[in-house]
């Protein structure tokens, strides 16, 4: 052992030699042995000179150039400078510059897009509702930016454990299946106030993806009282979490050196927003639900109505209602949204008819109907070009069935055509104006449907008609949303 020790002082004095000779004449020797450390932590200088290093890689000269590279620092000379100990010495990520965090060739990511994080040791620095408040946001930077959501668990097993440790640590979630590290830690020790404020591991099993405070910093929640910003330093820790290595964007959140980030409206830098893009992809904004139509409302309108078995189904935008009673105010009324009922009509109707001899509604969403039967949409649908309509027409605004003519009878931009159902032809000496044969209702129907046997009940903006096809007048009017309890 004593042996060991020799060779070890050995060796690092001979490359504390060769780092003193890319010195200025001015450096403290304390200065080289900080330089010398922080070389071998964040741009992999070995210890020793062995064979098998590359010449090029194991020169203090080659590496501080390297350091000053990504820095980009003025000088770039190789040589200890009083800018790069500067630098050197400024708070930082624990996680090394080089070659650990890299996209290439392994691209180490999250197999599973929603991660699940838990914080196993909170710091007496703040409250644990602002802790929580902090991951919180720092999460939400990265999943508003790419395909990535999160979620926090208390218990159990989790993708990402969080904590605040000192000095060398790992906290008691490691004691089951890492006994070794529970013991030793992590193999990256903490080294007091400033230098190191955090560190995290890339995805993978284990400790993979976990995330280490240096509880021997001050943390807060602003930048005005002394101490480092928890949510700045999340954030950063969490891209490494995700698989991301350290960029020399000085803008980034991923540039290794703290800085403050903006606290009012916390969003990623493009370089980050990119890089995160590349791993997870980009964000797939999901549509918002449909908002529940406001139905009594005083200018309220129906899209489209027809009647099913003895109830009468209302269509507003994405919704829907039945109503069990045709006496006006009597009866209930219950709405879902369509999806609920007819799962496979996936857009708002423009209008519907039934038939009653077969027990068929026949749903127009566009240039399309559907055919349903019970609730259920058979296996087809069809183009409303099938049933004779020119190609002008590109939708049908309402459709009502007269059961003792056969007839079906369709509104459209001003006008109206008359369906033979017998013939499955359209008859002859259509469209006609909707005014001229239909008047009093004016000149755009919005949803229709028999009342009675002799009458219609159109549905016209707000106002609802009773109409009298034998007498051809409006026998009396009311408002629309009346038919849905209003």
């Amino acid at each position: 052992m004593a042996e060991f020790r020799r060779w070890v002082s050995l060796l690092s004095f001979v490359l504390l030699v060769s780092v003193i000779w890319t010195l200025p004449a001015n450096q403290r020797p304390e200065d080289v042995r900080y330089a010398e450390v922080y070389l071998r932590k964040f741009y992999s200088m070995p210890m020793s000179g062995g064979l098998r290093v590359p010449r090029a890689l194991k020169s203090p000269k080659m590496k501080l150039k390297e350091m000053q590279n990504f820095f980009g620092l003025r000088e770039q000379t190789g040589l200890l400078t009083s800018e790069t100990l500067l630098v050197m010495r400024e708070p930082r990520c624990g996680v090394p510059d080089v070659e650990n965090f890299s996209f290439y060739p392994s691209k180490p990511k999250w197999k599973n897009h929603t991660v699940t994080y838990k914080i196993a040791k909170y710091t007496t620095d703040l409250q644990k509702e602002e802790v929580e408040g902090a991951i919180r946001v720092a999460s939400k930077m990265w999943s508003d930016a790419a395909d990535l959501s999160f979620i926090k668990v208390d218990h159990g097993k989790a993708d990402i454990i969080i904590s605040f440790s000192t000095k060398g640590h790992l906290n008691s979630d490691y004691d089951a299946v890492l006994p070794r590290l529970a013991v030793h830690g992590d193999f990256f020790p903490f080294d007091g106030p400033r230098g190191v404020l955090a560190h995290a591991f890339e995805p993978g099993e284990d400790i993979g993806g976990d995330v280490h405070f240096d509880d021997d910093e001050i943390w807060t929640m602003g930048h005005s009282k002394p101490g480092y910003n928890l949510l700045t330093v999340a954030a950063h820790e969490l891209g490494h979490s995700l698989g991301l290595s350290h960029s020399k964007d000085p803008s980034a959140i991923m540039f290794p050196k703290y800085k403050k980030l903006s606290l009012t409206n916390p969003r990623l830098p493009k370089d980050d927003t990119l890089a995160i893009q590349t791993l997870y992809g980009k964000r797939i904004k999901k549509p918002s639900a449909p908002a529940i139509p406001k139905k009594c409302h005083p200018n309220f309108s129906i899209d489209a109505a027809a009647v099913h078995g003895n109830d009468i189904l209302f269509f507003k935008g994405s919704y829907m209602w039945l109503r069990t009673s045709w006496m006006m105010y009597w009866g209930s009324v219950r709405g879902d949204f369509i999806r609920t009922f007819l799962p496979s009509i996936t857009s708002p109707v423009d209008a519907a008819y039934n038939i009653p001899t077969s027990g068929t509604i026949v749903i127009f969403t566009g240039p399309k109907y559907w055919m349903v039967q019970n609730f259920r949409t058979k296996s087809y649908s069809g183009s409303i070009y099938d049933y004779g309509f020119p190609t002008t027409v590109k939708k049908i605004d309402a459709a009502v069935h007269l059961r003792e003519y056969k007839k079906t009878y369709f509104f459209t931009a001003g006008v109206y055509y008359r369906y033979d159902e017998a013939l499955r032809t359209m008859d002859p000496g259509f469209p006609r104006k909707i005014q001229f044969d239909w008047p009093g209702i004016g000149n755009k129907v919005d949803a229709a449907l028999q009342f009675r046997e002799g009458s219609i009940q159109f549905f016209c903006g707000p106002n609802a008609y009773n109409f009298d096809y034998r007498k051809r007048r409006v026998i009396y009017t009311t408002k629309a949303n009346a038919w849905l309890g209003c």
